[in-house]
């Protein structure tokens, strides 16, 4: 086989900007979600591809590409077999190896936004690896492998379906597994906004994807040395950004009118979609289909998003659903419509749109049921969602030993809707055992008497204990983000297996000024609500209060604690 120096390079160089498309997909995710769960983001985002390269390398690439029959290909562990009836031309093994090898990575590493922030570290390892292993290379095989799909016409030039609804799919399934995070919904079904902490994060990751994007959709060409490939390529970088661009603008003014504000996170989202949407037919529409589809595209994000939100209740942080499996699912049948060659609108009939549809259809179908069955085997055996308390603490404390992402940075504290009964965290140590409580006077003499009550504690306790306090009837509180430690300096972590220090933890600290209500209520309240018997549940403060004086009225003493409205 005569190699060709200029399509490896191409080749070589769009495997080198998908692989950098897995650092636009951890700003993105760690952006769209909690700063408590950043460093599990980041984790995952890593391990997907460093779990997928060995488990494609050794079976993916086989049942991908080898010559078995229309519906799997071979085994074939380490890539040893004969591959130049699939080879690009001029292109050897290896470059298409690892061209391919990154396509399959970036499938994989969809699913983890969607089920962000509630997932076991171990059973997303283990996912991961059986969508590079059989789920991704048997589809792809359909697809881009010989395989029967593309014996009947299917066309998908760089991945719609293969790679993006594929993943897409399994993000749907396995956000439904494992169900919505803890306040996404109230006891009503209606879902609660749960910002990301880092839009700038999140900005930063759509624009790497979208340059990496580029590769992605211009090297699927895998040639530059004849005129055709190059005008191919031309047209395809061109189709790319524009389909982007026009889903963004379409989905600025949708929300706008909408919404009455643009909205932001939508707006990005519309950015993926477009890339996404385009993928399947950016070689085979004119700028014109590319410029219609970003229209539909723009708006069909928005209402997707909302779908799932508020229909279907199922809790994606980062919109993976809607951005890869139902605009990879609609660009691949739209392209049926706007492609030039066979197209319904350029006289093709519906058998090439028919052949589309029935490809998403089918792989939707397979994809769906095999994610399903492997989702099942980890529920049942080492389980596939964290526990509330740790999902309460965040993953990167509960999962990696990590205290934050954010070293010297305050953090907001958790905020979760009362939907009813708090959850409590209970200790296994018996409170005979735990460190001892000074009692304390209630300070009841019958005469109108202010004390201030200070509590120090958990940033995961304080909703519940807000919940308890309001419960009781308190009216007014004022809370701190604070840094401090007790006696025992905190619970040692390891970074890089050096055990870390925590001298200064982050804590809450709530003040409470109460007359009406008996203090000994409000101590006993927070006692049962923070107790868990280890170190670190806080410590309660009281204080007598000399005069208490309301601004806005000038009220003083009894009646300025009381709410008057």
């Amino acid at each position: 086989m005569t190699y060709s120096s200029v399509n490896t390079i191409w080749v070589l160089l769009g495997a080198a900007l998908v692989f950098f498309m897995q650092a636009g997909f951890s700003m993105c995710e760690a952006g769209f979600t909690r700063a408590k769960n950043t460093g599990n983001i980041l984790m995952k985002n890593l391990m997907d591809f460093c779990i997928g390269t060995p488990c494609f390398w050794l079976f993916g690439f086989g049942i991908m590409f080898g010559a078995g029959s229309g519906l799997i290909g071979w085994l074939d562990p380490m890539i040893t077999k004969d591959y130049s009836a699939v080879l690009p031309a001029g292109v050897p093994l290896w470059a298409f190896a690892i061209f391919q090898t990154v396509f399959c990575a970036t499938s994989a590493t969809i699913v983890s936004g969607s089920m962000a922030e509630r997932t076991k570290f171990s059973s997303y390892c283990i996912y991961s690896a059986a969508i590079s292993l059989f789920i991704y290379p048997i589809s792809g095989h359909w697809i881009w492998g010989g395989g029967w799909l593309s014996q009947l016409g299917f066309h998908d030039f760089a991945g719609s379906t293969a790679v993006h609804m594929v993943g897409g799919v399994c993000a749907m399934i396995g956000a439904a597994t494992l169900g919505p995070r803890i306040g996404k919904f109230d006891k009503d079904g209606k879902p609660r906004a749960i910002l990301g902490h880092n839009l700038t994060f999140a900005a930063l990751g759509v624009f790497i994807l979208w340059f990496c994007w580029f590769g992605f959709n211009g090297a699927s060409t895998v040639s530059m040395d004849s005129d055709e490939s190059v005008v191919s390529a031309g047209l395809i970088f061109f189709n790319t950004n524009l389909c982007a661009a026009i889903a963004c603008c379409t989905t600025l003014i949708f929300t706008w009118i909408r919404y009455k504000k643009p909205d932001v996170s939508m707006t990005y989202n519309a950015a993926l979609a477009g890339l996404v949407g385009i993928t399947a037919g950016c070689d085979a529409v004119t700028p014109i289909g590319a410029a219609v589809m970003g229209l539909v595209f723009g708006i069909a994000i928005v209402l997707s998003i909302e779908f799932f939100d508020k229909i279907a209740k199922i809790d994606d942080p980062v919109g993976a659903i809607s951005v890869h499996g139902v605009c990879g699912a609609l660009g691949t049948i739209l392209t049926g419509v706007f492609a030039t060659d066979g197209g319904l609108l350029y006289g093709g009939g519906l058998h090439f749109l028919g052949v589309q549809t029935l490809g998403v259809v089918v792989v939707a179908i397979y994809v769906a049921i095999m994610i399903a069955i492997v989702f099942t085997l980890i529920k049942k055996t080492i389980g596939l969602r964290v526990d509330p308390a740790e999902e309460i603490a965040g993953l990167d404390v509960s999962e990696h030993g990590l205290l934050t992402a954010y070293a010297g940075f305050a953090t907001i504290p958790e905020s979760i809707p009362d939907d009813g009964e708090p959850i409590v965290v209970s200790g296994d140590t018996p409170e005979a055992e735990a460190i001892p409580v000074k009692l304390i006077p209630s300070f009841e003499d019958g005469s109108p008497k202010f004390t201030k009550v200070q509590i120090i504690c958990k940033e995961s306790r304080f909703e519940a204990l807000k919940t308890a306090m309001t419960k009781l009837g308190i009216t007014g509180m004022t809370v701190t983000h604070v840094l401090g430690c007790g006696v025992q300096r905190g619970k040692p972590e390891f970074y890089r297996g050096i055990p870390v220090e925590a001298t200064l933890l982050p804590k809450v600290q709530v003040d409470i000024v109460v007359s009406k209500i008996p203090v000994r209520s409000v101590i006993e309240t927070a006692k049962k609500v923070l107790y868990t018997g280890h170190i670190g549940d806080g410590k309660i403060f009281v204080y007598d209060v000399e005069n208490v004086v309301r601004v806005r009225t000038g009220e003083e003493g009894y009646d300025a604690l009381q709410d008057t409205e």
